[in-house]
């Protein structure tokens, strides 16, 4: 192979600027995928099958297809047919938090599951009413449950920021992709792109397997 390396080519600034963009993008869509998740856990697991069932299907949906279908709907489809226009950073948001949601209600949903009766019996016993007992004992409980799961979907919603690339959104990807083309230096500049994903995410992954083993003390 006669191709010479040179990462002198590839300028880090714009990389920077993307990756600030990229981590905008994860953590709105993780306030919106915590939230809103538990919100829709408990919807889908309502006793009545009339109100349960449309946020099954909307949670199957986002689980079913793929991320980048989804982006593309989102950004092409909503603004003619329900004739909303918002900026491409809230589009990306809105894409991203609801693949999150859909996720994150899953893993709420076995976490709320786990909730001790007797949790909810001493609720009751002290006159809770029901949103009281949401708030502080259902919710506390299965989000301190559901943490390593919640981490391991946050980070898969930051590698998925990358496909907000194809709607033009400025972010990690979209800027390496700009820079490639730019300095004819493709594997470099794709390599230090990786580079910093993995930087990103290999830290929170290691945490992640750091409370799991310690939940698994804890529980034997």
């Amino acid at each position: 192979m006669n191709y010479t390396f040179d990462f002198n080519a590839v300028s880090i600034a714009p990389l920077l600027q993307g990756l600030w963009v990229s981590l905008q993008l994860t953590a709105a869509a993780n306030a919106l995928g915590i939230v809103l998740g538990f919100g829709l856990a408990l919807l889908i697991m309502s006793p009545i099958k009339i109100v349960r069932l449309p946020f099954m299907l909307f949670v199957e949906f986002f689980r079913c297809t793929p991320a980048i279908v989804q982006i593309v709907w989102i950004f092409y489809c909503v603004p003619m047919l329900f004739d909303v226009f918002l900026d491409p950073m809230t589009m990306g948001i809105m894409a991203l938090g609801l693949n999150l949601m859909a996720f994150n209600a899953e893993a709420y949903r076995a976490s709320i599951q786990a909730v001790p009766r007797e949790q909810l019996d001493a609720g009751i016993a002290l006159g809770l009413n029901p949103l009281q007992r949401v708030l502080y004992i259902v919710f506390p409980t299965a989000f301190r449950a559901s943490i390593p799961v919640l981490l391991t979907n946050g980070i898969v919603i930051f590698q998925q920021s990358a496909l907000v690339a194809i709607v033009a959104i400025q972010d990690l990807m979209y800027q390496g992709k700009t820079l490639a083309t730019e300095t004819y230096r493709p594997i470099e500049t794709f390599t230090v792109v990786a580079l910093i994903y993995f930087a990103v995410s290999f830290p929170i992954t290691q945490i992640v397997g750091l409370l799991e083993r310690r939940r698994q003390i804890l529980v034997s």
